[in-house]
């Protein structure tokens, strides 16, 4: 912000627009911006303080390890006066120089009508404090990049810094710019004067600070016209189409006659962003040294700006687009692979439901990758977090230690399926088991006579349950076992998945815990294997009973019943056949 401010001074100057053409200061606007100036300087004040206050990092501990960090106050004072960069130059970048100058120097300076002098002023004055000042936010910008890593926290902070930075840059051109036209203005009327002979040219208003920019357009008196009132009502220095060559500053004169505020600032800086854009492509300067002089800054600070700036841009813009270009490589990959293969178009819709599922998920990262060079605790930290609600809903591990429970979710994977996708079948292996995050997953057994017994895990199920009898059963057999039943995704699933040989870590290393005999109860009780062969026992069971108290019961249905009743006895039938679960507690 203290880099937008200072340019604002040079629109203070301003040629009488009422009658005779003369030079002064608007008071309005300069009291407007040296507030703001002094505003953004108490700010930078605070900034020093707070530097006397700061510890810093002795760079003789810096041979070995990370440095040490100094907190002694009299050594963290003496640091920030001695460096030169420190105090010093943050002392220098906040020096009210444009406010003395402007209301000590310039008024004495345009009452002696010192035209050439006043703009030599302003903009060494303005070069000489304005380019410390880029260098001091460029070196505090760093500062920050080097304790924080960065200097904001997303792409678009980056994207808009340096937009502001191309902004900023078209105003001090701009600025420039407007401050040359008032100069060459000036140069014109004396030629007027003397080529007309009898000169007695005044370019000073009556009123050396006027506050043109508080009085209405309305009044016709103004306390800014020329003390001189024997020349000419409309000079045709002030007219674009005159003969006078103003080269690069033709544009400028209806801005420095104008009473109007968002004139003066706008059109200076959409000149200051047209030319920098273009590299000064529009530039028709004249044979004025000057005049050439800043018209190479411009097209050089064009170059150097667009090869930076816009350079950094696009380098956001590709970050942005970096994943969403990924993604698209990817499904035309993977629709030519499929074209080449011939696959069925069922197969094709579910592998392109799965590569946008999990593009939505996880973003086209993996997380695990994202953290796995994070601290051991650190990354334990964060996926204790990620899942330890989830598997803390599982009943199974509701009686486990925070010990267990810590080594648990920092062994888990978060895993997607997408719909109708089949998880494991019945009779492979159970390579690990899945706690159901989000979505649902129907189980399918197969039983005698054809039949099929099947239920819904809902979000907080889990399956995969096999594995934890195979890692407690003594002695122990290294092969896998083999799953009771095939589970296929109803909806797109999201789940957390604990590999087999990191539960046989688990189980091994706290045996303790997992050889209770109530955390063995728990597992056959919410094991679905065991549920599905109770639910039969139990219905069975209660056939037999009303068949021996009450004897047989013939009900009475109609012919069109008469199959279903049928297909209910036979499926009673398989499901009672049905194999019996065998864990470790046997």
């Amino acid at each position: 912000m203290a880099l937008a401010i200072d340019p604002l001074f040079f629109y203070a100057l301003s040629i009488g627009r009422g009658g005779t053409p003369c030079l002064y200061m608007d008071g309005g606007l300069a009291a407007i911006v040296t507030v703001l100036r002094t505003c953004v300087d108490a700010v930078h004040l605070c900034h020093l303080w707070l530097q006397f206050r700061l510890a810093y990092v002795s760079r003789e501990s810096l041979v070995v390890g990370c440095g040490k960090l100094v907190w002694d106050a009299r050594a963290i004072a003496s640091h920030y006066v001695r460096s030169l960069k420190g105090f010093w130059f943050d002392a220098f970048v906040i020096l009210p120089v444009p406010q003395a100058v402007f209301w000590l120097v310039l008024p004495k300076l345009i009452r002696e009508e010192k035209i050439r002098v006043i703009m030599t002023i302003l903009l060494v004055i303005f070069l000489f404090q304005f380019l410390p000042k880029v260098y001091h936010s460029i070196c505090l910008m760093r500062r920050m990049a080097k304790v924080t890593g960065y200097i904001f926290g997303t792409i678009w902070w980056g994207f808009g810094l340096n937009l502001i930075a191309y902004f900023i840059a078209s105003h001090v051109a701009g600025g420039c710019w407007y401050v040359l036209a008032i100069q060459r203005v000036a140069s014109c009327l004396k030629q007027q004067c003397e080529l007309g002979g009898n000169c007695n040219l005044s370019l000073s208003c009556s009123q050396e600070v006027c506050y043109q920019s508080l009085i209405p357009d309305s009044m016709e008196a103004t306390p800014c016209g020329n003390n001189v009132t024997n020349v000419l009502r409309k000079p045709s220095c002030l007219d674009v189409n005159g003969t006078f060559n103003y080269g690069i500053y033709q544009w400028a004169l209806p801005v420095i006659s104008s009473n109007s505020l968002a004139i003066k600032i706008l059109y200076p800086i959409f000149w200051g962003l047209m030319t920098l854009s273009t590299f000064g492509n529009d530039l028709e300067p004249t044979s004025h040294w000057l005049e050439v002089i800043f018209s190479i800054c411009i097209v050089l600070s064009g170059l150097l700006l667009f090869t930076l700036l816009i350079g950094n841009i696009q380098v956001f813009l590709h970050a942005v687009m970096a994943k969403k270009r990924k993604m698209q490589l990817r499904c035309r990959d993977m629709e030519w692979w499929m074209r080449r293969r011939q696959l069925p178009s069922g197969l094709r819709r579910r592998v392109r439901h799965y590569e946008r599922h999990r593009w939505v998920t996880m973003g086209g990262e993996d997380e695990m990758d994202l953290i796995k060079d994070l601290p051991e605790g650190l990354r334990r930290e964060i996926k204790r977090h990620l899942c330890i609600d989830l598997i803390k809903k599982v009943p199974l591990f509701q009686n486990l230690d925070d010990l267990i429970l810590d080594n648990i979710c920092d062994r888990v994977r978060p895993l997607v399926f997408s719909k109708e996708e089949k998880i494991i079948r019945e009779g492979d292996p159970v390579p690990k088991m899945l706690f159901i995050v989000r979505g649902s997953i129907k189980r399918s057994q197969g039983l005698s006579k054809g039949m099929v017994g099947t239920n819904v895990l809902e979000p907080g199920g889990f399956l995969g349950d096999e594995l934890l009898s195979w890692c407690l059963r003594r002695p122990f057999i290294d092969r896998l076992p083999a799953s009771s039943a095939t589970f296929s995704c109803i909806e797109s699933t999201e789940a957390f998945g604990l590999n087999a040989s990191d539960l046989r870590y688990i189980t091994d290393h706290f045996r303790y815990k997992f050889a209770n005999e109530r955390l063995k109860r728990t597992a056959r009780y919410y094991s679905s294997n065991w549920r599905t062969w109770a639910a039969v026992n139990i219905q069975f069971a209660w056939r037999r009973y009303r068949l021996r108290t009450r004897g047989p019961v013939i009900p009475v249905v109609t012919p069109e019943q008469n199959g279903g009743a049928d297909r209910k006895l036979l499926q009673y039938a398989a499901l009672f056949m049905s194999l019996r679960p065998h864990d470790h507690l046997e």
